[in-house]
């Protein structure tokens, strides 16, 4: 499942992945607006108004490893298809956060 963390409401915030009864934070590198559209339609708000990098914090420990690549219709995040990411740290200023409509 999915969460936005630090908004002023549900459909906004710092976007968090839970998997294995954990929640990591993704790195906006792994992100794109196909993927925000999905978050968006999981949370059950409107289209992605806004993606921008920490606007609402920085990334926190665990981090999310993989690339998110949706088509833009998945009903939730995690039907996404995916694949790993080299990455292992986010810089600054790059963590997802995201505003719906």
């Amino acid at each position: 499942s999915v969460r936005l963390v630090n908004g002023t409401s549900l459909c906004s915030g710092r976007l968090e992945v839970k998997s294995e009864q954990s929640w990591s934070s993704v790195c906006e590198a792994d992100f794109d607006q196909q993927d925000a559209e999905v978050v968006c339609r999981e949370l059950g708000c409107g289209a992605p108004s806004v993606l921008q990098g920490a606007l609402y914090g920085e990334v926190e420990a665990p981090m999310w490893t993989k690339e998110f690549q949706c088509g833009g219709n998945e009903s939730t995040l995690l039907d996404c298809r995916r694949s790993d990411s080299a990455r292992r740290t986010c810089s600054p200023g790059k963590a997802v956060g995201l505003t719906c409509s």
